[in-house]
């Protein structure tokens, strides 16, 4: 009898703890009754557990326990075609949450893999739609914005039968692909030697005029100079020919002999010079006499 009892104990803990399961913060979680998710009383909406301890019927319910908070999207980058029949390689991720939790399950069986290609072929269906309608300037410049709302709204859209909700969609890198890459920076490369030639045409053009007017400058100023020169050697010349004649009125043969000495001077500087003159010549007055004075 005591082991009839200690069985029954244990059967009816185990009847217990199967009827309890336990939702964890950040999950939410259906029942499955009979290959059909549980619903309320009235059949119209499904059941969903938030997190805590809740009650189940053994071995009828099954619990299917989802991630109810925020997933992101981040795949690899995907190629796009814009309204110019031009390739842009398009890197952007998608955040998204559960919205319907029946019908998540019924389209994805409750695997997140599965939500996020599904998921990822209707945003990219809603952008290439989008891209199509635009110009790349178009794309990279100001209308980024109303292009991501726009494919947004047409993602979410088609994500309602997936039971999901998309909160944000969000380009992160546009890239031209290789081939167009290499092509963009060879014209962008001609462009600018084009400018840099134009440049330094400009500026030898500048350089010629500035050269050109420094020497004309230098030519002015060297003639100034020279023309003061002139100016001022004029003036010593004068100076010293009126102090020559002031000094010749006051004694003149002494002036007459200091002109001597320097013609002596000036005739002899050098030992190899030899002059043939008469020996009575009026050069040599003043060297026939030992007082200086003229014979």
């Amino acid at each position: 009898m005591k082991n009839f009892i200690v069985v029954i104990i244990i059967a009816l803990g185990a009847l217990v703890l199967s009827s309890l399961f336990v939702v964890d913060e950040g999950e939410k979680a259906i029942v499955i009754q009979f290959g059909k998710v549980q619903r309320d009383s009235a059949n119209q909406e499904t059941v969903v557990f938030e997190p805590g301890l809740h009650f189940k019927l053994p071995v009828i319910d099954r619990v299917i326990k989802l991630d109810a908070r925020i997933q992101t999207l981040d795949e690899v980058a995907d190629r796009f075609v814009t309204s110019e029949k031009k390739d842009l390689i398009v890197d952007l991720y998608v955040k998204w949450k559960i919205e319907d939790f029946a019908k998540y399950y019924l389209a994805t069986g409750g695997f997140k893999d599965n939500a996020e290609v599904l998921l990822q072929q209707k945003v990219n269906n809603g952008l290439r739609s989008e891209f199509g309608t635009r110009t790349i300037s178009q794309i990279v410049s100001g209308e980024r914005s109303e292009l991501m709302d726009d494919a947004m709204a047409q993602a979410s859209d088609s994500s309602d039968e997936l039971g999901i909700e998309i909160v944000d969609v969000r380009v992160k890198q546009i890239n031209l692909p290789l081939e167009v890459r290499n092509y963009i920076f060879q014209r962008m490369r001609t462009e600018r030697d084009a400018v840099a030639r134009e440049h330094r045409s400009e500026g030898k053009e500048k350089a010629e005029f500035i050269k050109a007017n420094m020497d004309a400058k230098v030519t002015v100023m060297l003639a100034d100079a020279e023309r003061n020169a002139r100016k001022l050697r004029g003036e010593g010349d004068a100076k010293a020919a009126e102090i020559y004649a002031k000094t010749y009125t006051k004694d003149a043969e002494f002036y007459n002999f200091l002109r001597s000495m320097d013609a002596y001077k000036n005739s002899f500087s050098d030992k190899q010079d030899v002059i043939v003159l008469e020996p009575d010549s009026d050069f040599f007055k003043y060297m026939k006499s030992e007082t200086g004075k003229p014979q």
